[in-house]
């Protein structure tokens, strides 16, 4: 399996694959670390981040996110860390609503889900530097209305919304 890219977060290789009817084909894995996507929410709200993303030059609306560290030997140590981070948030509740794979047609990134319940605010931790998120109180129902008229076009978020939702 030839390596094209090898980084502690991100492996890029191309490899041979027999497939299952047959024919073989040689595919190109992109391998990130694992990910975390954590939903804040209480009775009527959720809370998302507007983050500018570089890569697509605009702002979107998403969850708060962000990829497992080696030392994360569970998703929660990582939802976690990430909620606080990205909303300055602490929660008495991490329900899990499952995961999803980002792009499995050639990705193998996981992202593990969680709901967040019991919301504190919580200072210790900063954003990165590169980061540039504010944090959107929006209704339920409006976080719903926004993934279905496009207004939250981020994969990851629309997933979570409707685990924990509907």
């Amino acid at each position: 399996m030839p390596i094209i890219y090898d980084t502690p977060r991100l492996k890029i290789s191309t490899k041979p694959v027999h497939l299952p009817n047959g024919f073989d084909r040689e595919y190109l894995f992109v391998e990130p670390v694992p990910a975390v996507c954590i939903l804040p929410t209480d009775e009527h709200f959720v809370y998302l981040i507007r983050q500018y993303r570089a890569v697509i030059d605009s702002y979107i609306y998403e969850v708060p996110a962000g990829g497992m560290e080696p030392e994360d030997t569970d998703p929660v140590v990582a939802a976690r860390r990430e909620l606080a981070e990205e909303a300055k948030f602490f929660a008495e509740e991490l329900i899990p609503r499952g995961f999803v794979y980002s792009s499995p047609g050639f990705c193998t990134e996981k992202l593990w889900l969680y709901e967040a319940r019991g919301l504190s605010l919580c200072d210790t931790y900063c954003c990165d530097e590169d980061e540039i998120i504010e944090v959107v109180r929006v209704k339920k129902e409006e976080a719903l209305q926004m993934a279905i008229d496009g207004r939250i076009c981020d994969a990851k978020t629309i997933a979570l919304l409707m685990r924990s939702l509907l």
